[in-house]
């Protein structure tokens, strides 16, 4: 059995809701939608991911040099 999806209707002026079921087009619509806020969420997870590891990098290379942790985080 295919899955329904439907969509709330709200008139603010009349109060009235209404519930009908979604076109093949804005279902297709929403699952492209959905598909492209994945691959941005996934694009800012490795963005953060790289600047922690460029941090924890500097932090060692600064330590490497000899410069203690308070030093280290006075910068």
């Amino acid at each position: 059995m295919a899955e329904q999806f439907t969509t709330l209707i709200s008139n603010a002026q009349t109060g009235k809701t209404t519930i009908r079921d979604l076109t093949a087009d804005e279902i297709s619509q929403r699952e492209a939608e959905a598909k492209t806020e994945k691959a941005q969420v996934k694009k800012q997870e490795a963005e953060a991911t790289a600047r922690i590891d460029a941090r924890i990098s500097a932090l060692a290379k600064l330590a490497k040099l000899g410069l203690t942790e308070a030093e280290i985080a006075s910068l």
